[in-house]
Formats: structure tokens, sequence, C-alpha cells
């Protein structure tokens, strides 16, 4: 079984399963119809990036930013060839804007992200496929481990008019959303070990590891979440502070 599901804050929304011979294309779709999309803005991987998919989410009145990978190879060899076009002038030749962010770590690492944000070029072709397409979005990593650099680019397609601080802190809570809940769901629960094959269990417990994660993730205490698991099972009282009902 495949689980495809969707977040907002590290909290579980919605999930729909999809059969072993399947793939999340498929779940997508059925997922989206489950949210209200009106005002929000959608992230998704690039297997995501379907034309289908991102007409979907502006009919739903919502915003979509779309990893853009070699799947789709004529969009991405054009974004590929502009940013190496534009990229000796700074952009200067189309709208576009820029953030920089720097962080130091432990162990002498040096983390930098530059997010680039431009307005589609009039002299890309097949644009018309991708209903409301507005910009293109580059985000490169720069890591400094030990004197060793390395470096991870990242395009992407938005329905987002240009600004900069709405792109960058879109994509930083996807990825951070991706992170600490696949992390937590291995690490805190074991998912990648579990070998349940029945699918109506299989897909039962997917939620219900996804719901209590959720339910851990907002309870305000500063204990871990396997930590907060534990003490749910030695102690009713706290058991009920995490599902939200109130003592009488």
């Amino acid at each position: 079984m495949v689980s495809a599901w969707l977040s907002e804050f590290g909290l579980t929304l919605a999930q729909v399963a999809t059969d072993a011979k399947s793939n999340e294309i498929t779940a997508i779709p059925e997922l989206l119809k489950l949210i209200d999309l009106d005002g929000s803005i959608i992230t998704i991987d690039a297997m995501g990036t379907q034309v289908a998919i991102a007409e979907q989410i502006v009919d739903g009145n919502g915003h979509y930013i779309l990893a853009l990978k070699a799947n789709q190879d004529g969009l991405f060899q054009q974004v590929m060839n502009c940013v190496e076009e534009n990229i000796s002038d700074d952009f200067a030749r189309l709208p576009s804007e820029r953030l920089e962010e720097s962080s130091k770590k432990a162990h002498g690492r040096t983390d930098s992200r530059t997010y680039l944000q431009f307005e589609v070029p009039n002299t890309f072709t097949g644009t018309s496929r991708w209903k409301g397409l507005k910009t293109i979005g580059v985000v490169v990593y720069k890591s400094l481990i030990k004197g060793e650099e390395r470096i991870d680019i990242r395009y992407f397609i938005s329905s987002l008019p240009l600004g900069i601080e709405q792109f960058s802190k879109a994509v930083r809570r996807h990825w951070g959303i991706e992170t600490t809940c696949h992390w937590s769901l291995d690490v805190t629960y074991g998912e990648d070990g579990l070998r349940t094959r029945q699918r109506t269990i299989a897909e039962n417990l997917a939620w219900l590891r996804r719901f209590t994660l959720s339910l851990l993730k907002q309870h305000p205490g500063k204990e871990s979440l396997a930590m907060k698991r534990r003490i749910c099972g030695w102690n009713d009282d706290f058991l009920m502070e995490v599902l939200g009902i109130k003592g009488t």
C-alpha cells in the first residue's frame, strides 16, 4: 500500500491510500478533494507536478508551488536555460526577487540558502498547459562541512505572483514538515519496519499514527514525542490532555 497524505504545520489534515501497484499521482487528486483549497498554498514534490493537479488547485481558488525536475523535460530544460542565461547579470532583464539566508550549526557546519523567484518569460513555450502559472522559483543550498562545500539546486513552478518572502516561507514549511513528520513516523513509530499487509488494517493503522502524531505535536509539553507517547501509556490524566479532553 502506498499512502499519500497532506499536512499543515506538521499536523495531518487528510490521507488517502492507494494500491501497491499504483502511486501517489492517483492519490493526490483524491486527497485535494478532502480539503478546502480556497486561499491555500499547496506544495508538492516532483511526482505531483502534473498539469491536471495544477488545474485542480487553481479551480479550487488555491495556489501551487510544484517541484520541477526532469520528469517535465520541456519546461525543466527551459528553466535551466533561462537561469543560465540570466545569472550573469543577476536577472536584470526579468522581473525577479532574491532572498539569502545563512546559519551556523554544530561541528563547524555552515548552511546558506539563496531563494530566487522570477516571472515566467514570454519566450517560454507550452506554459499555457499549466493553469495559473506565473512564476519560477529556484533555491540554492550550500553547506560547508569541514572545508568541503556541497551545493544542491532545486526548481519550482508556481501560480503565486512575485513575493520572495511568501515563496521562501512556503518552501521552508514544506521541507520542514516533510523532514519532521517522516522522521518522527520512522524513528518514534518505527513505521518503515512495519509489515502489515492486510489493506484495511494497514490503512487504518497509518491513519492512527498520523492522527496521534498530530495530537502529540499540538501538546504544549516540552517532552520529546517519544516520551509523550510513553507518558500517555503511564498516566491517564496526561493522555486526556493530549486528546484535548478536560478533566471533570
